[in-house]
């Protein structure tokens, strides 16, 4: 009985010494670039900002580009957003 006290105890003393978690996979992605926009070639095109893109090791620059209507609505833009301490890439779609 003594010897599973211990035991547990022990455990209980290492389990609170592993290290936390990392806070953030990731850095914040840096301010957005200015982009010229050019006139859409057919008006089936809706304007996609250029924006940050993770690569495992830093952000890396996509350029804007059009995006072809594929439905009726308005083209929601992509976005980083801090979800907890964790920031997300959330993706430019109709709405």
């Amino acid at each position: 009985m003594r010897v599973r006290i211990i035991c547990l105890g022990l455990a209980l003393i290492l389990a609170s010494c592993a290290p936390p978690p990392p806070p953030n996979p990731h850095p914040a992605p840096p301010p957005l670039r200015a982009e010229v926009v050019p006139p859409p070639p057919h008006e089936r095109l809706a304007w996609e900002p250029g924006h940050w893109h993770w690569t495992g090791a830093g952000y890396e620059w996509i350029p804007g580009h059009y995006v072809e209507r594929l439905v009726a609505g308005h083209w929601v833009h992509g976005h980083w957003v801090l979800r907890g301490d964790t920031w997300v890439w959330d993706a430019g779609h109709w709405a």
